[in-house]
């Protein structure tokens, strides 16, 4: 491919591109997102995200949008502006794609809007301590600010959702087909918590809670940050996906959450209901 060509390329891409505002006066902090179709749905990151966004276009306009949808496990958000300003983003099945395969980052890292970055993929599935949940993961250099934003293989098609980098400098992307399941059938049941795994010494792991969101079963359950969840149903919580699992399980029903506060462990029944596609969270 000619430098003109990659140069066409990554300007229409940079179209479909968004700067993702959010916060109470849209000051606390800001992302990338996706144009994704032309009824001005845009696809981000479920924790670039608060209770209100507003979207900046390619050209500087800026226009409020509405939270459709979001869903915490996958870390993903559905917006729909008020008025579509840019073309929608072409994208590519996930599934297609090969390590060694180039691919390209847009995004606003650090302030530098529509900033480009380069690499190759270097693997797609499962990354260890992450669950089995797959990741596209890429040899690219991403920073604060490119979350939410597109990954594209060389001819500008989307394979991912650039969400965090891991040791070594790796970034993770979740794959295009997760986000089309997401667009298709609404977001997968949550407790509402952000959540890290630990390692207690002598004893079995658990998951940290480092944040509680607003109005969801955690928080009516009366979870808080610094909470460490270490089981739920009878089974022990060792990675991200046995929360997901037990999860599941419940969906509809009750989950018995135990975790430890202040040395103790406390008990909960938390109502954890399917989510409604229709309505935002």
């Amino acid at each position: 491919m000619s430098a003109s060509g990659f140069g066409e390329i990554a300007e229409k891409l940079r179209r479909s591109t968004v700067r993702v505002l959010s916060g109470s006066r849209c000051e606390q902090g800001s992302g990338s997102g996706i144009v994704w179709s032309q009824d001005g749905t845009v696809v981000t990151n479920a924790h670039v995200v608060g209770d209100r966004a507003q979207i900046e276009f390619w050209d500087g306009s800026t226009v409020p949008a509405t939270i459709a949808e979001r869903d915490e496990r996958r870390d993903l958000a559905k917006l729909k502006a008020e008025a579509a300003h840019a073309p929608a983003a072409m994208w590519r099945d996930s599934a297609s794609l090969r390590p060694g395969e180039l691919v390209v980052a847009i995004g606003n890292p650090l302030g530098f809007v529509g900033a480009l970055s380069s690499g190759m993929v270097h693997a797609s599935g499962p990354v260890r301590g992450l669950g089995s949940r797959s990741w596209i993961q890429a040899d690219i250099r991403l920073a604060p600010g490119n979350s939410g934003g597109p990954l594209a293989d060389a001819e500008g098609r989307v394979v991912g959702v650039n969400t965090m980098v891991v040791g070594g400098g790796m970034a993770l992307a979740v794959p295009s087909n997760s986000v089309a399941e997401f667009l298709r059938d609404g977001a997968r049941p949550s407790l509402g918590v952000v959540v890290r795994p630990v390692v207690r010494r002598g004893a079995q792991g658990g998951l940290l809670v480092l944040e509680v969101v607003a109005r969801s079963p955690a928080e009516r359950a009366s979870v808080r940050a610094g909470d460490l969840l270490v089981g739920a149903n009878g089974r022990g919580f060792e990675s991200l996906e046995d929360l997901g699992d037990a999860i599941d399980r419940s969906a509809g029903g009750v989950l018995k959450l135990a975790f430890l506060r202040g040395g103790r462990v406390t008990q909960r029944e938390v109502a954890i209901a399917v989510p409604n596609s229709s309505h935002a969270r």
